[in-house]
C-alpha cells in the first residue's frame, strides 16, 4: 500500500514526519531517511491496529510525478 507522507525539519533539526491519510500517525528522526523508516514502521502498526479493531483502512493512494521545464 503507497500513502503520502511530509517530512519536515523543526527549528531543534529533528526531522518530523506524518501521515494525513492516517490522523495522529507522527513520526521522527535525526535524519530524513531514519525519519522515513520510522512512519513507515508506524505506517504499519497503525494499519494493523485498524484491522485487529475491525477499522476501516483508507485505500492507498496512486499518483504520478510530472516533471515541467521552462
Amino acid at each position: 500500500m503507497r500513502y503520502r507522507i511530509l517530512i519536515e525539519q523543526d527549528e531543534d533539526g529533528v526531522f518530523v514526519a506524518e501521515c494525513p491519510s492516517l490522523p495522529g500517525c507522527v513520526s521522527q528522526g535525526r535524519s530524513r531517511k531514519e525519519a522515513l523508516e520510522n512512519i513507515q514502521d508506524a505506517i504499519k502498526g497503525y494499519l494493523e491496529s485498524l484491522k485487529k479493531h475491525n477499522e476501516p483502512i483508507p485505500p492507498s493512494i496512486e499518483e504520478e510525478i510530472v516533471e515541467v521545464t521552462i
